[in-house]
């Protein structure tokens, strides 16, 4: 009988922890399927369909999609977009793991060069990409003011095809303080008695780094991989700020997001423009899902005992 009285108790014990746990995330759970899920599933109807915020929604089928794969100004966005992924991606971790080693260094006054380092990423888009439209003005910018200082005539930036895609890449280089911060935390958690030891054994700083660090770190560099090849698929803010939503000049920045949004908001082609931000996730899943596959031949988990 006790034992019968003890089990109902821990059954009625569990009731409440389970109520109170659905009580507390009901708010979240909520919030989500209003404004997350919903928004998800009605985005994928509307790609069937032609809507234009005033008439109701007329079922198109695949003609959205149809049209999307005949449209020069889809593959010329994606391949503004992919520019990015290819140059800015890379050149983003290098310059940012390339600092989180100069600013993991045991120097007097180190705190104050983090903090010089982090505080671009903390500015917002709008206030930066103001600054850069100064900074890289052709006429009387400051970098081209230093350039001319230095004899040489500098381009003229983002009013250039040639120059537009790497003047946005240096903003975003610019703002490379959030994965240094990642990166710096993560070489703070290798052991140092490692690098005592393979010093002790006689490996020099470049086989330290090659066989001690670079492995200890690939868990970080895949995230920040990961993380920042989604992030320059969606770049959006800075373009629209810095090309005024035009893509300009001749379309050389419009990237796959500011052509989605010219789709729905200029010209009020909802469902085409739900059509093209289906075909982001599907690439950006794609890219993400091999990324997960070809972890395993790079990415060293210390826990696994290798790769």
């Amino acid at each position: 009988m006790r034992g019968l009285i003890t089990k109902r108790w821990h059954w009625g014990m569990k009731q409440k922890e389970a109520l109170s746990f659905y009580l507390f995330i009901a708010p979240w759970m909520l919030g989500f399927v209003i404004f997350v899920a919903g928004p998800i599933l009605a985005s994928l109807g509307l790609s069937f369909a032609q809507y234009d915020i005033i008439l109701p929604p007329k079922f198109r089928g695949l003609d959205n999609y149809r049209e999307l794969f005949q449209d020069p100004l889809f593959y010329t966005s994606l391949w503004n977009t992919l520019y990015f992924v290819f140059f800015a991606v890379p050149l983003g971790i290098v310059v940012a793991f390339g600092l989180a080693l100069l600013l993991n260094q045991k120097v007097r006054g180190m705190a104050v060069y983090r903090t010089a380092y982090y505080m671009p990423s903390i500015v917002p888009v709008v206030a930066s990409a103001v600054l850069w439209l100064w900074l890289l003005q052709p006429q009387w910018g400051l970098v081209n003011g230093a350039l001319r200082f230095l004899g040489i005539e500098g381009p003229t930036w983002l009013a250039s095809p040639t120059w537009s895609k790497p003047s946005i890449i240096l903003m975003m280089l610019w703002g490379s303080g959030g994965s240094m911060i990642i990166y710096l935390a993560g070489l703070q958690g290798i052991p140092q008695v490692l690098y005592e030891a393979a010093e002790i054994d006689g490996a020099n700083w470049w086989a330290r780094f090659r066989h001690m660090t670079i492995p200890m770190m690939t868990p970080t560099l895949f995230f920040t991989l990961v993380m920042s090849i989604i992030s320059v698929f969606q770049t959006f803010s800075i373009v629209f700020i810095m090309t005024g939503g035009t893509g300009a000049p001749v379309n050389t920045t419009l990237v796959y997001l500011l052509y989605l949004y010219r789709n729905a908001f200029n010209f009020l082609r909802m469902g085409y423009a739900s059509a093209m931000a289906w075909i982001l996730f599907v690439i950006i899943l794609a890219l993400t899902l091999l990324q997960f596959r070809s972890a395993s031949f790079w990415v060293y988990y210390e826990v696994e005992g290798g790769r």
